[in-house]
């Protein structure tokens, strides 16, 4: 998962980044609360890791723009050198999930994450199948069945797929895609993704006509949206 970490303090980003990438997740760090939210009107993130204490803008203020404007599932937690019942109600009462206090301990770091992006993303937690509607991925096999019909995907066209069904409706940017489906492929060339999309839209029949498109977001990426009918 992509995760989003605010904190002026330098050490401390550094900490939560290391426990968090240990995790298996990717770290973003950011040391100001406007550069963190001019950040995610550019990418995607799947959670937000808050200190308390930034001074450039009120987390207040940070935690309003993210409720307003992000998606409404995008789990946050707050962190804190304070752990008065006040300054934990305001959090809670901004619109946090969950809080930590310092100095932050790895263990319950991670639990408290992984509690929160199940709940957050519970179909990203499935075992064997995540179904779609007509759409069924077998997680662990890499198989996708069609109305009970069997797709052939290669293990990325798979990844792709499954990428745009867990996030339906929500726009996904070039580099978010490139890090979920690619991981460090870095050099991938720009062209490859745009072959996969159009793969994934053929073998999968993402069209109009059958309830679903899967349309560029210009200068930006890609979103898989399904239409009323």
């Amino acid at each position: 998962m992509r995760i989003a970490v605010l904190d002026e303090e330098r050490g401390q980003r550094e900490l939560v980044c290391q426990v968090l990438k240990s995790a298996g997740h990717t770290c973003h760090a950011h040391s100001s609360g406007s550069e963190l939210l001019a950040q995610m009107r550019r990418e995607n993130y799947d959670m937000l890791l808050l200190h308390w204490q930034v001074t450039d803008i009120t987390p207040e203020a940070v935690l309003q723009d993210v409720r307003e404007n992000m998606p409404a599932a995008l789990p946050v937690i707050f962190i804190s050198g304070r752990s008065s019942e006040d300054d934990i109600i305001s959090g809670m009462v901004s619109g946090a999930n969950d809080y930590l206090i310092k100095p932050v301990r790895r263990g319950e770091l991670v639990a408290r994450v992984q509690a929160q992006l199940r709940r957050a993303y519970p179909t990203q937690n499935a075992v064997e199948q995540i179904q779609f509607g007509d759409y069924v991925f077998e997680s662990r096999t890499g198989r996708l069945t069609v109305n009970g019909m069997s797709v052939e995907l290669t293990h990325k066209e798979f990844d792709l797929a499954l990428l745009f069904f867990r996030n339906l409706g929500r726009p996904l940017s070039r580099a978010y895609i490139l890090e979920a489906v690619w991981s460090r492929d870095i050099d991938l060339p720009s062209r490859t993704m745009d072959t996969h999309v159009s793969r994934v839209r053929s073998k999968l029949k993402l069209r109009p006509e059958n309830g679903y498109r899967l349309a560029p977001v210009y200068s930006y990426g890609y979103r898989l949206e399904q239409l009323s009918t």
